[in-house]
Parts: C-alpha cells; structure tokens; sequence
C-alpha cells in the first residue's frame, strides 16, 4: 500500500483495539483483544501492563494485516477519561489502575472541591469522586511518593512504553485531573494546598501534536516500524465525537445507549451555573460541551427484559404520538439536563398496554434529549451545524425517526462512530485542519429527516417541562425556555 494510513488506538473498559485507516476513511485493518477489571465496591481497578500487552499483540496484527509496504503516518490513543495510576522513574506501576469509574475517593472530592472551587467554577464544573485529581489525591495518602514517581493517564502509559520513555500528555485526558484548559497550565496553588508534589504532573499539550516516535523496543513487540509519530490523543467521548463528523462550532452528536450523552462543539466556553455541562478542548482549539443524562435505553432494558423490541418499535411508530408523559430513569438521580440526585422516573397517565407503556419511554427520551438540548440553548449554545446520530439506539430505525421529529431536525447517522475511528482523523490532521479531514474521512450512512410535526407532541412535552418544575428539580429560567417551543 503507498497511501497514507492512520493508526486509531482505543483503550477501553474491556479491550484494546487497533484500526487502521486510508485516506479516504475506509478501515483497511482492525484487530481487538480483551482483559480483565478487578471490582470490589466502589472500586474498580486494571494491571496497566494489561493494556500494553494487549495493545502490543493488537499492533502485531493490525501490521501483519497491511504486510510491510504499507505507508503508516502516526498513531493516537484514546482512553477512558479519568483513569490514573502511578509509575516509578523506569514506567514500572507503582498502583493498579484506578479506572474511570472508580469511586473510593468521597473525601478527597470535598476537599478538591474545597481547595480549587474558584478555578471549578470558571469551567463549569464540579470534581466527582471519580474524577482523577481525587483519585490523585487518595493515591497520594495511601502510598510513599518519591521524587522520581510520576502521574500517568491510561493512555499515556501505554504511549509511554511505545516511546520508551514518558512523554507529554493530552489537555483531553488531563481535564479531570485539573488541568487549567482556560489559561493552558497546572493550577500550582490548588495543587499545593492538596499537598500534590509538582513533579507528579506531566507536560500537557493540546491533542493531535506529536509527542515521541516508537523505539526500537517496542517496534520489536507491536510490529510498528521504528520512529513511527506518536500524537497526543483524547478521551474515549471527545474521540468518538470526532469520529462522529461533529468538529466545527454548532454541530452536536447525541449518543443514546444505556444513558444518553450529547456532545458538541462551540468557539466559546459555556458557563454553566448548574455545573451540569462541562467541556474540553479540541485540536483546533474550539470547545467541546457536553453532558450525560440517566436516561437512555437502559430503561427498555430494565422494563422489557426478554420483549420482541423490533415488534415493540413497529407498534410504537405505527401508534404515533403516546398520550403518556414519561420520565425514563433506570435508577435514581439525574445528572443532565439538571442536576437532582432524588429523581426518579414517573408516568402520567396509565398504560393501555404494553406496548404503550414501551412507546411513552421511548417518546420520554426523545423529550429528555430535547430538554438537554433546550438547555445548550439556554445557555447560549449555537445550533446551526450538523446534527449526528450514534450509540446502540441507532439500530432502531423508529425511534431514530421519532427523535428527529422531536427535534425538528434532519439528523445523520455516521457510518463508522467510534472513537477507535476518531482517532485516526486525530493523526491524519496533523497537517491539515480537523473539519477538512472530517468531510474526507467521515462518511454518512443515512440521514433522516422529521416525518411529522412537533406540534402533535407539543402538549406532552409542556406537560412534562411542567411537571419537573413543580418537582423542583428543573429550574423555572429552563423550564420557561423549553416552554416557548423555539426549533432547536
């Protein structure tokens, strides 16, 4: 092969994977392998040297598969947002992995939030106890920290072994360790007041740069030619939202699977009082808001365990509108579009049946991701570009429809979304801007527009915005925007 081909790298929760792709974004080679989590609780940890040698034998594969003529450009690794753990002066683990959702760190949280809340504020938001610099902080008062111990990310262990030596790391991975990503650096004073060594703390560089190139060493393990750019990457959500063609400021990408998450892009950063949206950088130095709701189809899952939902989703769209108001909640709390930690699902109205009751929670989503997206509008957020469709939803054919018409918007559907994919438009950027690769690279597998009028779900969607106010868990200055009905 002499065209360029572009290496994503994708550490997930469960597996490695490896995706080359052509200049065209066509996948030319993919190979994935998994591993193992150890949960107890609250807590949720990985061997680091898991990752390696799994992504180790996903490159062996992936270059096996090209054969030795192919023309590699660079590579860039996504990761789990969140995920820490520390390593000695030679990359050996001095900790597990504390993994993205790993929540041991209650009290460190408070006392982050405590040190930095001016900083918090200004980036609209507030330190969970899944979050890194907590994390950080539990680490830091359970071990012995030596001059030479060293903060690494997910992903920047594993760059850290293709280099043969630590190198810097990605303003995407080192926002929830409390990276300053308005004025670009360390926030020393908080970091002090937590008692944090700065030697802990790597060099930060925006994504999509070049940080190392792969050594001798590791060439020999993965099968990578030696001296093959390394590129700083990002978290597994902002990657999958580049794989989603949503890159320039207005355009969003709502992903619907267990919850629902939408992401998008503006030149400014919104200010989000509520703490509920926070956002990243992109390589091109744009925004990346975004929010994760409880809703999503874990509710069918929950609700419908062992139904026929292609015979359900028929129903539903056949029925048309549902006379129920719905609120889907798997479990208790809400996140976004507000922040309620004692909400929980309701129906107003009774189910005539079954198959009622399954097309109100669908109807109930599309209202929550309306709400979610009355709220970005709420906030200033602009709305004018490309609005995507990805998550395992997407295979329901209806609901895309019924969330397009709930929208009032011609929504696409990409043909490749994950973040594995994101990565390597990441690399293939490098010298070009991100929104010209993505029109080459990303390629749409339909679009769809709305089929009926918002006007025919109008009175349920009130009734809902309605009844969340008087909850006291939706907030009247939203509640009346969502209220005036405005397109979005």
């Amino acid at each position: 092969m002499s065209q360029p081909i572009y290496l994503g790298i994708d550490l997930g929760t469960q597996s490695v994977r490896v995706l080359a792709v052509d200049d065209a974004g066509q996948v030319v080679a993919s190979v994935s392998q998994p591993f193992t989590s150890q949960r107890n609780g609250a807590q949720h940890q990985q061997q680091p040297e898991d990752w390696w040698s799994a992504t180790a034998a996903c490159c062996r594969g992936v270059t096996r598969s090209l054969g030795s003529s192919a023309h590699l450009v660079g590579l860039a690794i996504d990761a789990t947002s969140g995920t820490i753990l520390l390593v000695d002066g030679d990359l050996r683990p001095i900790t597990p992995a504390l993994m993205y959702d790993d929540a041991r760190a209650t009290a460190e949280a408070d006392a982050v939030n405590l040190a930095g809340s001016e900083l918090w504020l200004q980036l609209s938001y507030r330190m969970q106890p899944s979050w890194a610099l907590p994390k950080l902080c539990w680490l830091a008062h359970h071990h012995t920290l030596s001059p030479t111990t060293r903060l690494v990310h997910q992903n920047d262990f594993v760059n850290a072994h293709l280099a043969g030596r630590l190198v810097a790391s990605d303003s995407s991975h080192s926002l929830k360790t409390g990276y300053d990503l308005i004025r670009s650096e360390w926030p020393t004073a908080i970091l002090d007041k937590l008692n944090l060594p700065r030697a802990l703390f790597p060099e930060v560089v925006p994504p999509g740069q070049p940080i190392g190139e792969v050594c001798a060493a590791a060439a020999q393990q993965t099968g990578l030619p030696v001296g093959l750019p390394i590129f700083s990457g990002m978290t597994d959500g902002c990657a999958a939202q580049i794989a989603a063609g949503v890159v320039t400021p207005g355009s969003w990408n709502s992903v619907l699977g267990t919850t629902l998450v939408i992401k998008g892009v503006t030149t400014d950063l919104l200010n989000d009082p509520l703490g509920v949206v926070y956002s990243h950088r992109s390589a091109d130095g744009n925004w990346l808001p975004g929010g994760a709701s409880s809703t999503g189809a874990g509710t069918l899952t929950k609700d419908f365990p062992q139904a026929d939902l292609d015979a359900l989703n028929r129903a539903a769209a056949a029925a048309g509108p549902s006379p129920l108001v719905t609120y889907p909640l798997a479990g208790q709390g809400e996140r976004f579009p507000f922040a309620a930690p004692a909400a929980h699902s309701f129906i107003l109205g009774k189910a005539a049946n079954p198959e009622q009751h399954y097309a109100g929670i669908l109807q109930g989503v599309a209202f929550l991701e309306r709400l979610s997206f009355d709220y970005l509008r709420h906030l200033g957020a602009p709305m004018h570009g490309i609005f995507t469709f990805t998550g395992g939803a997407t295979r329901s054919r209806e609901w895309n429809q019924l969330r397009a018409n709930v929208l009032e918007r011609e929504i696409a559907i990409p043909a490749v979304s994950e973040g594995v994919f994101g990565m390597a438009i990441l690399v293939a950027a490098h010298r070009s801007s991100l929104g010209d690769v993505s029109r080459r690279m990303v390629r749409l597998q339909e679009t769809i527009s709305p089929n009926r009028s918002f006007s025919e779900y109008a009175a349920q969607y009130g009734a809902l915005v309605d009844e969340l106010a008087s909850r006291g868990w939706l907030q009247s200055g939203v509640a009346a925007t969502a209220r005036q009905g405005a397109s979005i």
